[in-house]
């Protein structure tokens, strides 16, 4: 029988595997990220039956498959699926699930779960998932009775999408997929957003002119376009010097004369000195994070500079930063709501403006640098060569400091990048962002050791037909932690040092495009032909290993050590290895 097909009033019957695939159809999901499993059988042949509406992407590894629903729920805010069997599948999986979570991207995670009659047995790859995924996800459920899954996944949808984004994990165990169930689908709800408070809007502009050197940073996610438009209004209007948080570069358009740089790892050391002088804060979706804040460094919990901040969960305002005026918003709506505010004629902070703006044009020139390739001029020829809505894609790792630096993305462009760090995130949102918009430039940036962890889901551009670019920035080594050995521990190499293979044969082995750059005068021809190439590419560029960051070398690092003090037992040990004086007879 074909269970398309409904009786007048009436479900039809409908196994729970076709269910799954009909729910999310009904909540207006198109897109699934998958590595097949044993466990989900029945949803892959729901998924068959939902091919028209229902875009599968084959991938190959389920980390993979989780970071590019998180960069697709990254760019369009609103979630993808990604589907993983049990056990191995749903550990490989975790990394992007932690990725959302502190990315705040909306996602949703179905996992294979075994049968429920052998719960607590320790069968075949069998989880709790709900204590597995407890600390790195809204919220954990199972589905047990296919006659709760149009309720489940409508529930699991407005959580992933409220508040604070972030992703959710559904267990669906196996037999459960198999019963036949009459129960209607259930579509989105029509749920209104929270609208800032017109007293705070009036209070945050009473805070603002009575500032001498304001300050604002904009981050988050899901932010619409209209949104932007907004914030960039507001900003522009009242001259407000504007950042971005980590990993946020393309939230505000990087052309302004009122963008003056990012606040995260690798930032400017001179905006950051700069930032402890501000009078006031203006947060506008960011948390106040880790990097944000330079280690809890650049605020005070309490009783320090005030902080305006807003937030679209109340959950998260003051959590580390008691604000002097929050205000629960959706992103959008407050930026519309500021945007109407006249600003003053003649705002005081104007030169504070131009002073910060200065330190950001500063920063961008581009250094004599030791070596073939000078990788900041690559940047700036980079930012030429872009198109005008491209999307940048990065990993993590200390390459992932030169693009924020060396390039001033524009209002249309996109950049995405793990706020949590994970390395491997680069290539495989590079196809998830590829995917979702196939008429878009994807530009990807990734370091040598990232790419080598799922370098291999290009084989999923491939199958799926689209071409992103990947820039590798070869230095041999995992640079990030190498700069932190140094630091601590100059001289002694220890576990980070890598070898590579060509990697530009190695995209060549798939069919696609591979280039080597080793000097600077290469790069853009390089680019330009990886651009007509119209194949997914990989273009080296073969950096100064010396060249850990783009502010130090190793051997700079090298010079400036201090001999290591050596701890309370090796110093008792080198006194007893030292010869004991004599007196002379």
């Amino acid at each position: 029988m074909d269970q398309s097909k409904t009786r007048p009033g009436r479900a039809a019957p409908r196994s729970g595997g076709r269910l799954i695939a009909d729910a999310l159809v009904a909540q207006g999901i198109d897109h699934v990220f998958a590595v097949p499993g044993e466990s989900y059988l029945d949803v892959l042949e729901g998924l068959y039956a939902n091919r028209e509406t229902l875009k599968l992407v084959t991938c190959r590894f389920e980390a993979g498959a989780v970071n590019m629903a998180e960069a697709y729920g990254k760019l369009n805010g609103r979630p993808a699926a990604a589907f993983v069997t049990r056990g191995p599948g749903a550990c490989h999986g975790a990394i992007g699930v932690h990725v959302a979570f502190q990315d705040s991207t909306p996602m949703l995670l179905f996992v294979g779960q075994i049968p429920f009659e052998e719960t607590d047995r320790d069968s075949f790859q069998e989880v709790d998932y709900r204590r597995m995924f407890a600390p790195l996800a809204k919220w954990v459920t199972q589905i047990d009775d296919a006659k709760r899954i149009p309720e489940l996944i409508a529930h699991a949808v407005d959580v992933a999408t409220s508040g604070r984004p972030g992703p959710v994990v559904i267990a669906i165990s196996e037999e459960m997929q198999k019963h036949l169930v009459d129960v209607p689908d259930i579509g989105p709800a029509d749920v209104s957003v929270p609208h800032p408070d017109p007293a705070a809007i009036e209070k945050l502009r009473a805070l603002l002119v009575k500032a001498q050197k304001p300050l604002a940073i904009v981050g988050g996610s899901c932010w619409t376009e209209a949104g932007r438009a907004a914030i960039r209004d507001f900003m522009t209007a009242w001259n407000l010097p504007t950042t971005v948080g980590f990993r946020r570069q393309a939230l505000y358009d990087q052309t302004s004369e009122n963008f003056v740089g990012d606040l995260g790892v690798g930032s400017d050391p001179a905006l950051v000195a700069k930032v402890k002088e501000a009078d006031l804060i203006i947060a506008i979706g960011t948390r106040l994070g880790e990097p944000v804040s330079q280690g809890y460094t650049l605020f005070q919990a309490a009783d320090g500079v005030p902080i305006i901040h807003v937030y679209p969960d109340a959950a998260e305002i003051g959590r580390v930063y008691r604000p002097a005026l929050g205000i629960v918003s959706d992103l959008t709506v407050f930026a519309t709501a500021a945007a109407r505010l006249a600003p003053p004629k003649k705002p005081v902070w104007s030169a504070w403006t131009k002073e910060l703006r200065a330190i950001r044009v500063a920063g961008q020139a581009v250094p004599n640098y030791e070596g073939t390739l000078n990788l900041a001029q690559c940047m700036h020829d980079l930012a030429r060569l872009l198109e005008d809505d491209a999307i940048l894609t990065c990993d993590a790792g200390n390459f992932a400091t030169w693009p924020p630096r060396f390039i001033n993305f524009k209002d249309g462009q996109r950049f995405i990048g793990p706020t949590n760090g994970a390395m491997g995130y680069g290539v495989p949102a590079a196809i998830g962002a590829k995917i979702a918009h196939p008429d878009r430039q994807v530009v990807c940036f990734v370091g040598d050791g990232g790419f080598l962890m799922t370098g291999q889901e290009l084989a999923t551009a491939f199958h799926h037909g689209v071409a992103p670019i990947v820039l590798v920035f070869n230095n041999q080594m995992y640079g990030t932690i190498r700069m932190y050995q140094e630091r601590s521990y100059p001289f002694h190499v220890s576990g980070t040092a890598l070898t590579n293979p060509d990697f530009a044969r190695f995209i060549e082995a798939f069919g696609g495009h591979g280039e080597t750059v080793s000097d600077t005068a290469e790069f853009a021809g390089a680019f330009q032909r990886a651009v007509a190439s119209g194949k997914p590419a990989v273009i080296e560029l073969r950096m100064n290993p010396d060249q850990i960051t783009s502010r130090t070398t190793i051997s700079a690092m090298r010079a400036a050590a201090k001999p290591a003090v050596p701890g309370p037992v090796a110093a008792k040990r080198a006194a007893a290895r030292k010869p004991v004086a004599r007196s002379k007879r």
